[in-house]
């Protein structure tokens, strides 16, 4: 009984965590290796056609727990300074179901010193659905606020970057909207998505003929929730294999590992531990999956491997 009891009280946690009143775009640990999803003037950013699927468990062993999968696609345009992208989301999280498609183009201005400046738009339509009846305690009285709804949105970014470092700058749901429950006609005051505000960070160093390091950091902020900060070490042993940790605060400890299987092919896993949050007494961390492969094209060189 006090399982079923708890449910309904951790599911309020969740959506003030992520739900519809604070943090709700996806959040990633590999975020540093496909920023596609946060910023879309990263499209196009690699030569080729970049591909990755990354599939996410969060708070593993607990009841309505978030789960992500997203597939992304992007390329440059030949000879144009112009690339396009594609994100597919899905993201469940407690009676909260959401389908997302962003289609991103970024537009770059190249530097004597090889650098680039890159500007992405995007637009967005995602679909929320909350459907209160598969609340363990099935509340009758819930059900008039059962939501599906189709929201569109835009998004702006911008991205200074060079082979070693990069430098973001990115509002991925830059539009304010409020959900309507089904069968009503006035919008619930709650349920509303919130602009966010992105920025990112990178440099490679390279402390030996086999060792490089390379720290990100991710600044996370929207409106009612607490600033977030995510703070990155990952180290790159003889071009081939990633180790990294990290902390996301108000939320964890993580831990990395990529390996570039060959000149196409990234592979990675990272799993999130000592939740610093009430759910670490409940849950047993989170599992995430990504996988990455370049399309060549004809006349492309593929870099490997790709710092970010």
């Amino acid at each position: 009984m006090k399982s079923i009891k708890i449910i309904p009280i951790v599911l309020g946690i969740l959506l003030m965590a992520q739900g519809l009143s604070a943090q709700q775009q996806v959040m990633y640990t590999q975020y540093m290796f496909n920023q596609l999803a946060i910023n879309p003037a990263y499209a196009g950013i690699h030569d080729g056609i970049s591909t990755s699927f990354l599939a996410r468990h969060q708070w593993v062993g607990f009841d309505g727990a978030p789960k992500t999968q997203t597939f992304s696609i992007h390329s440059p345009i030949k000879y144009r300074s112009v690339g396009l992208g594609a994100v597919l989301i899905r993201d469940e999280i407690g009676l909260t179901d959401q389908l997302g498609a962003y289609f991103s183009s970024s537009y770059w201005i190249n530097f004597a010193n090889n650098t680039k400046l890159s500007f992405g738009i995007q637009a967005s339509f995602n679909q929320y659905k909350v459907d209160y009846s598969e609340n363990p305690n099935n509340d009758p009285n819930l059900a008039s606020q059962n939501i599906n709804d189709i929201a569109p949105n835009a998004g702006v970014g911008m991205m200074w970057h060079s082979e070693q470092f990069y430098l973001g700058f990115s509002i991925p749901q830059l539009v304010n909207y409020s959900l309507d429950p089904v069968g009503k006609s006035s919008q619930d005051p709650d349920a509303k998505l919130i602009r966010h505000y992105f920025v990112s960070a990178g440099y490679v160093f390279e402390l030996n003929r086999n060792l490089k390091l390379k720290p990100n950091l991710l600044f996370k902020w929207v409106k009612g929730a607490p600033f977030e900060i995510d703070i990155n070490a990952n180290f790159l042993i003889k071009e081939l294999i990633w180790l990294g940790i990290s902390y996301r605060s108000l939320d964890s400890f993580d831990a990395l590992f990529q390996i570039q299987v060959t000149p196409q092919f990234q592979l990675g896993y990272s799993y999130d531990f000592l939740t610093t949050s009430e759910l670490s007494r409940v849950n047993s961390g989170s599992h995430e999956i990504m996988i990455n492969y370049v399309f060549k094209r004809k006349g492309d060189k593929i870099v490997t491997p790709r710092y970010f």
